[in-house]
């Protein structure tokens, strides 16, 4: 049976959506073309309601392209973008074009040609975004998720932090959020590491996500610094967790997954972008309400885009690692720019204005929630 998928227990067309969905669940389910890393998977069905928003205006643009990942710190895109999903509801008449990435950069380069309006994204591509177009091209407009970032290694070669030295690990992509963690990480330790090939004391070994688990059952890394599920995957193949990277972080709270924005999208459709982060709003207050049947969306979703459910033993552990919220920790965000400047993959960089917070700080006022702080960095 499919998971209950209406936004919140109060939304005033819950009951009637539940009904939909209560009769879609006796449909048995549709094998769905996989969506590969870096794909793009049109919509072609009409959102669920009849108006472009809540007030019954129709929104300006006949159609938003929505970029994000097939992970679970993108959990409020996972849910938000799901059939009768909260970003789908809010969104009307307007249809969604998805596209689906592996990596931050990848998705910047999309960003930046215009194939996709918003996307979610992690915070250090979101930063080389902003410096390369010398803050021109790109805006953050909300946080999404923080945690669920490990360091998972072979036991066998690897009992201690200190045994990482001369060992091959993985990260996603160069210049990638998980990336540019493990490079600051490794400097913390007084080792070197040339940022661009990876060798050095530690070899860093960029891998797919998808990936990553058969590299690690064939020997040929030792372990690595990766999101959820990644992480998790790993673990279920007889990895363990050595560190988790929210020990790093005062709080343990650190932005793992912004809301970004084109900025001719934000200035032409400023009503698609309210939309968008109502329902992203909207999801967020709804997963921390109903983890468990988010979590059963979520990992439909992963299992449409990559043929395969993630098992308990996998998804249960990842899922409580990843919180989510509106608040992009924006304090966060200049620190994981320095920690850039320090892996050597960027030169000091000037934030000002790569926040613009107006909007979702619209949302949160009239859902009586409290205003969010860029931290000094907004428009």
């Amino acid at each position: 049976m499919t998971a209950d998928r209406s936004p919140a227990p109060d939304s005033p067309r819950s009951t009637t959506r539940r009904r939909l969905i209560a009769g879609a669940a006796l449909l048995p389910l549709l094998g769905l073309a996989a969506c590969g890393y870096g794909s793009e998977k049109t919509d072609t069905t009409t959102n669920a309601a009849a108006s472009g928003s809540a007030s019954g205006k129709k929104l300006s643009a006949s159609e938003v392209k929505i970029g994000y990942f097939a992970n679970l710190t993108h959990g409020t895109a996972l849910v938000g973008l799901a059939e009768n999903g909260p970003i789908r509801e809010v969104l009307g008449a307007t249809s969604v074009k998805t596209s689906v990435f592996n990596a931050g950069p990848a998705e910047i380069e999309a960003l930046n040609a215009g194939s996709i309006d918003i996307g979610w994204i992690g915070p250090s591509p979101s930063i080389n975004g902003y410096v390369k177009s010398s803050g021109k091209n790109l805006k953050i407009i909300s946080g999404s998720a923080s945690g669920g970032v490990k360091l998972v290694v072979n036991p066998k070669k690897i009992k201690t932090l200190a045994d990482v030295k001369g060992k091959k690990i993985a990260t996603p992509q160069l210049g990638n959020t998980q990336d540019v963690a493990f490079l600051n990480w490794i400097a913390d330790q007084g080792w070197k590491v040339d940022a661009t090939t990876g060798k050095g004391d530690v070899s860093v070994v960029r891998t797919d996500n998808k990936i990553t688990p058969d590299a690690y059952k064939a020997g040929s890394i030792d372990g690595a610094w990766v999101p959820e599920p990644t992480a998790s995957k790993l673990v279920a193949e007889g990895a363990k967790v050595l560190l988790d990277e929210s020990s790093l972080w005062d709080g343990g709270k650190f932005v793992i997954t912004n809301v970004i924005v084109r900025q001719a999208f934000l200035k032409e459709h400023p009503d698609v972008v309210k939309a968008v982060l109502q329902g992203s709003v909207n999801t967020n207050a709804w997963i921390n309400a109903n983890s468990d049947k988010a979590k059963a969306i979520a990992n439909q979703e992963l299992a449409t885009l990559s043929g395969k459910a993630l098992p308990d033993a996998v998804i249960d552990p990842a899922w409580k690692s990843i919180s989510f919220t509106d608040d992009p920790l924006a304090s966060t965000l200049q620190t994981e720019a320095d920690h850039a400047v320090t892996a050597g993959l960027l030169k000091k960089p000037d934030l000002s204005g790569i926040y613009d917070l107006s909007i979702l700080n619209s949302v949160l006022k009239a859902d009586g929630k409290t205003a969010i702080s860029d931290a000094g960095l907004g428009s």
